[in-house]
C-alpha cells in the first residue's frame, strides 16, 4: 500500500522549482542561511532528503556532511537533488498515515507519520524558499503549505534552535509564510543585499 502524502509533494515541487529557477552565476550568492551560498543550501538540502529516506531504509546516507556543504557542484543542480527527492518521497510512501513511531534523522528520534513527513516537507519548503529568496524568483512556498508547515514546525523546532534553526523573530503581521518565516528565525523581507 502506498500512501500519498500531499504536504511532502508541495514541498518537492518547491524545492525542484527554486533549483531550476537558479542562474548558472547564482550559485555563490548569499542566502538566508547565514555563511552558506545557493550551492551549499541545495547540497544541504539534498542531503538532508537523503537523510530522511536513509533512515526509512530507502538508500544510504549522503556521502557528504549536508552541515557542512563544500558549494562545489559537480552536476546539474537538478541531477543533484533529484535522487534525494525521489528517494524520500519513495520511503515515505510506504509509512502509513496512523504510523506512531517513523523514524527520522532528528534529535528528538521517531516521530508520529504526519509529523515525520511534515518534518522533511518543512526542510524541503524552507531552503526552497531560501533558495528562491536568493536569486531574486517569487516564494514557491504558498500561504496553504505554509499553514501547515507551520502546524509542523511547532511540533519539532524547539529542540533544533541554535544548531537548524535560530531563535523566532518576533512580529505577527503578515501572512502564513511570514508567520512560518519568523518561527524558524528567518527574516521574511529578507534580501542578498540587505
Amino acid at each position: 500500500m502506498q500512501t500519498t502524502w500531499t504536504i511532502l509533494a508541495s514541498a518537492h515541487t518547491a524545492l525542484r522549482s527554486a533549483v531550476a529557477g537558479v542562474r548558472d552565476d547564482d550559485w555563490t550568492r548569499p542566502t538566508p542561511c547565514v555563511d552558506w551560498t545557493v550551492a551549499q543550501v541545495l547540497q544541504h538540502a539534498a542531503g538532508d532528503q537523503q537523510a530522511y529516506a536513509a533512515v526509512l531504509g530507502e538508500g544510504g546516507f549522503p556521502s557528504y556532511d549536508p552541515f557542512a556543504p563544500s558549494g562545489t557542484l559537480d552536476d546539474d543542480a537538478l541531477a543533484l537533488v533529484e535522487p534525494p527527492l525521489a528517494a524520500a518521497w519513495l520511503a515515505f510512501s510506504k509509512v502509513g498515515t496512523d504510523d506512531a513511531a517513523v523514524p527520522v534523522p532528528l534529535p528528538q528520534g521517531s516521530l508520529a507519520a504526519p509529523v515525520a513527513v511534515g518534518a522533511a516537507a518543512l526542510d524541503a519548503a524552507v531552503h526552497a524558499w531560501d533558495i528562491a529568496v536568493a536569486t531574486g524568483q517569487p516564494s514557491p512556498v504558498d500561504s496553504a503549505l505554509a499553514g501547515q508547515l507551520h502546524e509542523v514546525a511547532l511540533q519539532i523546532v524547539e529542540p533544533l534552535r541554535g544548531f537548524a534553526y535560530a531563535d523566532a523573530l518576533p512580529g505577527d503581521d503578515g501572512d502564513a509564510l511570514d508567520a512560518l518565516l519568523r518561527h524558524l528565525g528567518r527574516d521574511p523581507h529578507w534580501a542578498p543585499n540587505a
